[in-house]
């Protein structure tokens, strides 16, 4: 089922996501809502402030994207082919960010047509759960680093635009002023 995504001025992308103590059948539910939702938007990462929900679960599926690479090591062991470790549901993840950086262009459903360059850590290392409440770990570089990063700054109410440079603000001000105006009249 498709799920209503929250826009740029609704307090609950704010909201820092709660901890996911046990996967029932609601947050199964959930998790497969998102990935429908995320699909049916051609975005690569959905939270679950993004859906209206506080807690510590985002989906992503980078699969599609084949001009921009990624590397994977799910436990150690190094993904060949990504498209089958797609799409992946994390449970409760935490992020540790690699020295480098580079700038990247990123975008957000919660902010449709609007993209910026940003910020971030070249590579990562995530520990998660799975919704079988398996432990993860997972070792990535490229899109696949930016959009877990991405993701996981939502689940702590942080949102791309809060790492845009300055003149990207400026340059953005007038389209984020009218998103949020829409948002509150909802």
């Amino acid at each position: 089922m498709r799920l209503p995504i929250r826009k740029y001025g609704d307090p609950i992308l704010r909201a820092k996501g709660k901890r996911i103590e046990a996967v029932d059948d609601d947050i199964r539910a959930l998790a497969e809502n998102m990935l429908d939702t995320m699909h049916a938007a051609n975005g690569i990462g959905l939270a679950a402030q993004q859906v209206g929900r506080a807690l510590q679960l985002t989906v992503l599926d980078i699969s599609q994207v084949e001009d921009r690479p990624s590397t994977l090591k799910l436990n150690g062991k190094p993904i060949a082919d990504l498209a089958t470790a797609m799409p992946l549901v994390l449970v409760n993840p935490t992020l540790q960010l690699g020295a480098e950086t580079d700038l990247g262009s990123e975008g957000c459903l919660s902010f449709p047509e609007i993209t910026a360059d940003i910020e971030r850590a070249t590579a990562i290392e995530m520990e998660a759960e799975t919704l079988e409440g398996e432990e993860l770990r997972i070792e990535a570089s490229g899109l696949l680093s930016r959009a877990l990063q991405h993701e996981v700054d939502h689940l702590n109410g942080i949102l791309f635009i809060d790492r845009m440079s300055s003149a990207s603000k400026v340059s953005h001000s007038s389209r984020l002023k009218r998103l949020q105006k829409e948002t509150e009249r909802l």
